[in-house]
């Protein structure tokens, strides 16, 4: 039975008998309805009692009403719908390809399947329907909502982000907000399937990973950046120790030896908060060979920063940036928050980061691995980056002559830093790309993956791709 069949169901099930005449019978049964199921629900609440249908047909002949078994099971559904789970929206969330569930009025509520946003057919009987429920979902969080607190930004038990606002900060409704985080990490061919990461671009990601070179993901709201990072984890070599500091625990790779943290916030005294730099100060002491900060958003970024320039190679992390060329700029803006100056923020900017991953959104929703850059500083001391392989949907030819269709990553101004910089980590024989083509003798070389099997991957003696790559030189 979906939502709206319970929401139907249980008005009906309420209703008065019609009035005769004057066309006052739908809009009077269902306000009558409603009356009778917020009494029910009261009567309920009082004695903390849960809607069996036994009590409910309790409190339903205390107020002089006697239903059949099928009137009382649809009271007795719709009470359950906004004390357990999140009511109508509960199909929505169930949904194996809805991310976003956004409620912005009783009768709108869009979602998102990785398409853009769509309207759902679903509906809340009232404002104060959609407040219950964000309150509800409030305290099971552990949070508080209220007129005196009218916002909140927290992880439900089951891990769905939960951030709503009341009336009257939110003009005439209750808004509310929830992200979907999924039980398991996209594998890294699964996001190359969904076009995500494009062709060949996955040997280019693993390089980086295995090269242990220092990156964050860069990208608007929604473009993935979770995601991905949750994907690159799962590729952390099983004998490497991973601890994560978040804000709210979204990332879940697909490791065995993962340490997590979560921030907390202040209670109603004002006191027990935990942020994400006591999270990072914490995380160093762990042994950790891979660092990671969810998201990079405040003064966090200074011992971030500081941890890798110590010796903790290979950490990331996530940072809000509308492209990846601003990246440097929004890391020195929260570097600010800090107290450290523009020069001391980019001498260690240059010193610890490596790559930057960026992540766009096109407006049919597809997300993609748009560009990666590498960083460098400039005559004056800053730090830009500079793009080393671009996504190219164009038809190219291979070095062995074949076509490759599809697109995949061309090379940038950055290409022959980047390849220097795994180098330097895997040392001469390293490679930047699948191995697959031919090896200096002409002879087929065999796919080899230092992720899986610890050993470094072959490269040609001119540092070029080999044929079968699809990573090419741009025009």
């Amino acid at each position: 039975m979906t939502a709206d069949q319970v929401t139907w169901r249980a008005s009906a099930a309420t209703r008065t008998p019609p009035v005769t005449g004057a066309g006052a019978g739908a809009t009077e049964d269902a306000a009558a309805g409603d009356r009778l199921l917020d009494r029910v629900r009261r009567s309920l609440a009082e004695t903390g009692a849960e809607p069996t249908p036994a009590r409910v047909a309790a409190v339903l002949r205390s107020q002089g009403r006697l239903m059949g078994d099928s009137a009382v099971l649809g009271v007795v559904e719709a009470l359950r719908s906004e004390l357990v789970g999140t009511g109508p929206l509960e199909p929505l969330l169930a949904d194996p390809e809805v991310t976003d569930v956004l409620v912005t009025a009783p009768d709108q509520v869009w979602i998102d399947r990785g398409r853009g946003l769509e309207r759902a057919r679903v509906c809340f009987r009232d404002a104060a329907a959609v407040r219950r429920l964000a309150q509800r979902l409030a305290t099971s969080a552990g949070r508080r909502l209220d007129d005196a607190r009218p916002w909140v930004d927290a992880r439900l038990p089951d891990g769905t982000r939960l951030h709503a606002v009341l009336p009257p900060v939110a003009v005439g409704s209750t808004c509310l907000s929830l992200r979907v985080v999924r039980p398991r990490a996209f594998s890294l061919a699964e996001l190359v399937a969904a076009g995500t990461v494009p062709p060949g671009g996955e040997w280019l990601l693993r390089t980086v990973l295995e090269a242990r070179l220092s990156f964050v993901i860069s990208g608007g709201t929604g473009s993935g950046k979770t995601t991905l990072l949750s994907t690159l984890l799962g590729l952390v070599g099983p004998h490497e120790r991973i601890v994560l500091a978040e804000d709210s625990a979204e990332l879940r790779p697909d490791h065995p030896h993962v340490v997590r943290l979560e921030a907390r916030p202040a209670n109603q005294e004002g006191v027990g908060s935990v942020g994400l730099r006591d999270l990072v100060r914490q995380a160093l002491r762990m042994r950790p060979d891979r660092l990671v900060v969810g998201e990079v958003r405040g003064a966090e970024v200074t011992d971030l920063l500081a941890a890798l320039n110590t010796g903790h190679e290979g950490g990331c992390g996530t940072v809000h940036a509308n492209a990846a060329a601003d990246v440097p700029a929004r890391l020195e803006a929260l570097g600010t928050t800090a107290g450290l100056d523009r020069a001391a923020l980019h001498s260690q900017l240059a010193a610890a980061l490596d790559v930057v991953l960026h992540l766009v959104r096109g407006r049919d929703g597809q997300r993609r691995v748009a560009q990666i850059h590498v960083l460098e500083r400039d005559a004056a001391g800053l730090v830009t980056t500079v793009p080393a392989a671009v996504w190219s949907g164009r038809c190219e030819a291979r070095p062995t002559g074949t076509a490759t269709t599809g697109g995949g990553f061309a090379r940038g101004p950055g290409w022959d830093r980047l390849r220097a910089l795994c180098t330097r980590s895997l040392g001469e024989d390293g490679e930047i790309l699948a191995p697959g083509g031919a090896d200096p003798g002409g002879r087929p070389a065999a796919p080899r993956d230092r992720t899986a099997q610890g050993r470094a991957l072959p490269l040609g003696p001119d540092g070029e791709p080999r044929a079968g790559s699809q990573v090419r030189s741009a025009p």
